[in-house]
């Protein structure tokens, strides 16, 4: 395992997370590599690369109804990040994260193909609002310690769209009826309103890393803004933490990953 990783403050960063079930890595990524990353970014989308998630396929309130329908062509991800080039195989490998995650895992890590692994796109006028959720109730592992980067390619904030988390949500056990038939948090329920009232707005600086439990219940909303918010999202499981066979979680190898001290 690497233990490269800040030496004088992992262990504060690891006391955080397991209370928190997230913690906040600041400026990990330079201006001119999130630059070449943007840049990237936008020959992706101009003219549209896939594989791609749109909007309108996931229905979220406030997405186009389908994709005939005004906006209905705003693109919500860019799929299979790692795959698209150098430059997010870089990311994914950066050595201070990978570190910490290994840390926090407990073992040397995989990154997973088959979930996130993206670009993160939210459209002013056309985003969609995500309710509460755990990710890990859509995946399938052996055990459910994963933990997801997030890196911020430029600022984000409530008013465009940022994660909100609910601190320590990632060790509670929750009844099934707490939730809808999506999987969301039933947010009529008044236990479910204690719990959304304890949430915090994640506001990121360009180039901050947000790692978060695949336990912890996030939110997000639209981006109310004029520009485009983009971020890259890579999520990670220990190697012997085995996607069950059959699944969407098993239908793409996993990547074994290393710090990388060349890596942006």
């Amino acid at each position: 395992m690497n233990e490269t990783v800040l030496p004088h403050e992992s262990d504060v960063l690891v006391a955080r997370f397991l209370r928190d079930g997230y913690v906040v890595l600041p400026n990990v990524v330079a201006s001119e590599v999130r630059a070449r990353v943007l840049d990237k970014v936008a020959a992706d989308l101009d003219p549209l690369t896939g594989p791609v998630e749109y909007e309108a396929d996931v229905g979220y309130p406030g997405a186009p109804a389908n994709r005939q329908a005004q906006g209905g062509e705003t693109p919500r991800r860019l799929l299979h990040a790692y795959a698209r080039g150098e430059i997010f195989r870089n990311l994914a490998r950066h050595e201070q994260t990978v570190a910490l995650l290994a840390h926090l895992i407990g073992e040397e890590i995989s990154l997973t193909q088959c979930h996130h692994n993206c670009v993160m796109t939210k459209y002013p006028g056309y985003s969609s609002a995500t309710a509460w959720h755990q990710d890990v109730r859509y995946w399938s592992f052996d055990s459910p310690n994963l933990i997801t980067a997030w890196i911020a390619l430029a600022d984000e904030d409530r008013s465009r769209g940022a994660l909100r988390v609910i601190p320590g949500s990632h060790r509670l056990d929750l009844d099934r009826g707490r939730l809808d038939k999506n999987l969301f948090l039933r947010t009529e329920l008044q236990s479910n309103k204690l719990l959304i009232r304890s949430a915090v707005d994640i506001e990121l600086r360009g180039g901050d890393v947000l790692l978060f439990s695949a336990r912890l219940f996030h939110a997000a909303g639209k981006n109310l803004a004029s520009e485009p918010k983009f971020s890259v999202v890579f999520s990670y499981h220990g190697v012997s933490n085995c996607p069950i066979p059959g699944t969407r979680s098993a239908s793409l190898p996993g990547i074994a990953v290393q710090a990388e001290r060349d890596a942006p």
